[in-house]
């Protein structure tokens, strides 16, 4: 240790801070101002905050936006802390899109713009524009946050609009939208077809495309990043007899699927992406009928293997499992009746 820089030795050291403590050590001297602004420290920082400890519940109802920490000893939730939102809304009406490095991407329901936050730094990047880029419309839209192999954030906006299909890339980098080209199946830009938010694992960002009625079409369309290709795989082998729902979950950087299927019980199973072929990891016991009015999403599953099935009112019930324990929570990016998310925090920042 006596034979290295000092700057290496401190650069070592800040790269291992909270991310509020690095915001506040930007006041200490020039120097570490300038080093902590670089893009080689912020992805540095970023890759060693992907730790259960830096890992925070945010939750938005009528009237707060709370953050809460995650206590993997005991599965659950710390005392929250109240968020203010640093952009105009109304009554909360903000929608959680994606989120990705301890970025979220969402939406203003009252103006359908879309914004990139990081809830810990509380910096925000607008992105609608003059020329109708950038604005999302619930239950037609599907949205990915992504970063490329240039380090380049990303949001990736699949519009569908009088069953024409529009997809548009928003480019931290250059601050702009463009459009590139996707060829896919007329009947997909049906309304009847519900896209989930874009989960991003291993250079590809996948989608969810699910027929909405029992006995429907059900597939994983998959975005390269930096081909900026699409192609179709098709979803796991699930019975189609009742309601099937996928929710899609990285794990460690392999993709996994979470699938519900059934009507008065539901079965779910873990699915792992190899190839282009899923592979069942495990099935749980049959979850007795649950009130659609109650109807879920399972978020997250924890350290000791625990599922944890969501409702817009919290815990409803842990599906315990005999699974080999994570050392963190792993979100999915989708939430269904259910305004918030599991994310990182970081010093990532929402515009260059």
């Amino acid at each position: 240790m006596a034979d290295l820089p000092t700057h290496t030795i401190v650069f070592e050291i800040l790269t291992r801070l909270p991310a509020k403590d690095v915001g506040r050590s930007k006041s200490v001297c020039k120097q570490w101002y300038a080093l902590l602004s670089t893009q080689d420290f912020v992805r540095i920082h970023c890759s060693r905050s992907v730790v259960s400890s830096n890992q925070r519940v945010l939750l938005i109802d009528d009237l707060t936006c709370s953050v809460r920490p995650i206590i993997s000893n005991n599965n659950d939730y710390g005392p929250s802390s109240i968020v203010t939102f640093p952009f105009h809304h109304q009554n909360n009406d903000v929608s959680i899109l994606s989120h990705l490095n301890g970025l979220l991407c969402v939406c203003l329901n009252h103006t359908y713009e879309l914004l990139l936050w990081n809830p810990t730094t509380t910096a925000f990047k607008r992105l609608s524009t003059p020329d109708s880029h950038g604005f999302y419309i619930n239950n037609l839209d599907a949205i990915g946050l992504y970063v490329d192999a240039d380090d380049d954030y990303k949001v990736l906006h699949i519009k569908r609009r009088s069953c024409v299909l529009g997809v548009y890339v928003y480019s931290r980098e250059v601050d702009s939208w463009r459009n590139i080209p996707f060829i896919t199946r007329q009947e997909y830009l049906s309304p009847h077809f519900n896209w989930s938010a874009g989960t991003f694992c291993g250079g590809t960002l996948y989608f969810t495309v699910c027929e909405c009625w029992i006995g429907g079409t059900n597939v994983v369309i998959c975005f390269d990043v930096n081909s900026e290709q699409f192609k179709e795989i098709s979803f796991p082998p699930v019975p189609s007899n009742g309601m099937v729902q996928g929710v899609l979950v990285n794990v460690k950087n392999v993709l996994h699927m979470f699938t519900s299927t059934g009507m008065f019980e539901m079965t779910i199973n873990l699915w792992t992406l190899q190839g282009d072929y899923w592979i069942k990891v495990l099935s749980c016991p049959l979850i007795p009928p649950i009130s659609l009015s109650l109807w879920c999403d399972i978020t997250h599953y924890v350290t000791n293997g625990n599922w944890f099935v969501m409702t817009k009112l919290g815990k409803l019930f842990t599906i315990e499992m005999d699974m080999k324990p994570f050392e963190c929570f792993y979100p999915v990016s989708w939430f269904r009746g259910f305004k918030g998310a599991v994310f990182v925090q970081t010093i990532v920042s929402p515009s260059i």
